[in-house]
């Protein structure tokens, strides 16, 4: 009973040391890392950066150029495109944040009881498919024609986007999780499913679900912005990067610069989680590492 308990006690993944430090070797990887890093920062101290009002109209300078006063220009309302960047950047990534948190937190949940309980299975991933076959736009579609557009109605719709990919990746996992010797050892001693699932099943599955949850925040990024974009999310004068690309539609023969600010920082963004994630992936996967 005893040699049972001490593998049952045992830790559950090896040991990773160095993670970060590997992950910074990689030039690609640290240049997209200190882009995160930059853009979180920014983000979360938009308002203590600038004492500008990224609302507040300002006439006599609208449509100005880059350069100059105005390091990206204004807008059509004589607005500092820097500001509205900081604010906009601000808006987007607490949307994906928040869209990922739920949608990710039902995906694992989902995901370890279809793996656990054998029986849930078949119904828990056919209802996952079916949510599959729905593409985001769709849900946006269908939840701004039932709660009127706006960043409620872009969360939700990439909240439930979200959920059928977190659950197959975390059941995947989980599934390999469930085959090791140490499980079988842990349901010999008498241990609970909620004991088992919490302290030996999820943290086996860690690396892929953080992997798997940086390379979604990039594609929700993304969606929120389309979503927005179209008018489903946040409305004028709201500074949301997706919103502030639609506005500038109307300019873009001349003065391009309101769409195309935005639309850049969109786009290196995603850039930057994508390339993160591809790194974390070849770091923590084991098959991967030489």
């Amino acid at each position: 009973m005893t040699a049972v308990a001490a593998t049952t006690d045992a830790p559950q993944a090896p040991a990773r040391p160095g993670v970060l430090r590997r992950l910074v070797s990689d030039p690609a990887a640290a240049i997209a890392l200190g882009f995160v890093l930059a853009t979180l920062f920014a983000a979360l101290f938009a308002p203590w950066l600038t004492s500008v009002d990224p609302y507040e109209n300002n006439l006599r300078a609208t449509l100005q150029p880059p350069g100059g006063e105005y390091l990206l220009g204004t807008d059509a309302q004589g607005r500092d495109l820097v500001v509205r960047c900081l604010f906009g950047l601000r808006a987007t990534l607490l949307i994906g944040l928040v869209s990922l948190a739920i949608g990710g937190a039902i995906g694992i949940l989902v995901g370890f009881l279809a793996a656990f309980y054998r029986r849930l299975d078949g119904i828990l991933m056919r209802l996952m498919d079916m949510l599959l076959s729905f593409p985001a736009i769709l849900f946006g579609l269908a939840i701004a024609a039932i709660f009127g557009p706006g960043l409620i109605a872009v969360v939700i719709a990439l909240s439930i986007a979200t959920v059928p990919l977190m659950a197959r990746i975390v059941r995947g996992a989980a599934l390999v999780v469930m085959k090791l010797d140490y499980i079988e050892a842990a349901r010999a001693v008498g241990m609970s499913d909620a004991r088992l699932i919490w302290r030996h099943l999820a943290p086996n599955c860690l690396s892929p679900i953080f992997v798997f949850a940086t390379l979604r925040f990039g594609q929700v990024v993304l969606l929120g912005s389309a979503l927005s974009f179209l008018g489903l999310g946040a409305q004028p004068p709201t500074a949301e990067l997706g919103a502030m690309a639609a506005e500038g539609r109307n300019f873009l023969f001349f003065a391009p610069h309101i769409a195309v600010v935005p639309s850049v920082l969109i786009f290196l963004v995603v850039l930057a989680f994508n390339v993160l994630g591809d790194a974390l992936r070849d770091v923590l996967d084991p098959k991967l590492r030489v």
